[in-house]
């Protein structure tokens, strides 16, 4: 893989969609949940919905969740693997720098 000036930029992008605790309770939320509606979200996180809406959308914006829509109700899940790798990776390298 070559890595571009485009790809660093759209890196920066995920980190920075990642850089918010709002948005990454989301996603470990997700991860251990597989799905759920914005209500379930909202309920778990205690945010006002629109709140949670917004960080959904910036994840959804990034690849990072995908939307399945059952009637009126719209589900999220994470997007694929790779974010559950990314979600591991980071919390394992933080808390290996803990640990020294």
């Amino acid at each position: 893989m070559e890595i571009t000036p485009d790809l660093i930029v759209q890196v920066s992008h995920l980190y920075k969609a990642l850089s918010d605790p709002t948005r990454l309770r989301i996603l470990t939320l997700l991860e251990a949940h597989e799905e759920l509606n914005v209500g379930k979200i909202v309920d778990k996180i205690g945010l006002e919905q629109s709140a949670v809406s917004h960080q959904l959308k910036i994840l959804r914006d990034n690849h990072l969740v995908k939307t399945r829509k059952v009637g009126k109700v719209v589900y999220y899940s994470l997007d694929d693997a790779h974010v559950v790798d990314i979600l591991s990776e980071t919390f394992e390298h933080i808390y290996h720098q803990k640990k020294l």
